[in-house]
């Protein structure tokens, strides 16, 4: 199994969750992570550094966020490694929590 980034980092793009990864699994789009399923190790320590909650094991992603599993699976090999942290996007903050924002993915 592997972990997923959600909907909710669209935008926002917080980067805590890198720091702490150990096998430098995220990859980093304009304005959205992703985490490479072939990298990643099951090992959950991103979870709690992600200020939007929005990364999941792939068995906990709700049920209206299941297409992130292919999308995280479809970007990772396009989208370069990202291995340290660097400041958010600057309205972050007013993006968190915004639902529907799918639109907004910037490839």
């Amino acid at each position: 199994m592997t972990h997923v980034v959600t909907e909710n980092c669209i935008k926002c793009k917080y980067t805590d969750c890198v720091d702490v990864c150990p096998v430098d699994c995220f990859k980093e789009g304009p304005n959205f992570l992703v985490i490479d399923p072939d990298e990643c190790i099951d090992c959950a320590v991103c979870i709690p550094e992600c200020p939007a909650n929005a990364i999941f094991a792939e068995e906990d992603v709700p049920s209206d966020q299941v297409q992130f599993i292919a999308i995280n699976a479809e970007l990772s090999p396009t989208f370069p490694t990202i291995s340290r942290a660097k400041d958010s996007l600057p309205d972050a903050d007013d993006w968190n929590g915004v639902g529907d924002k799918l639109q907004y993915l910037e490839r």
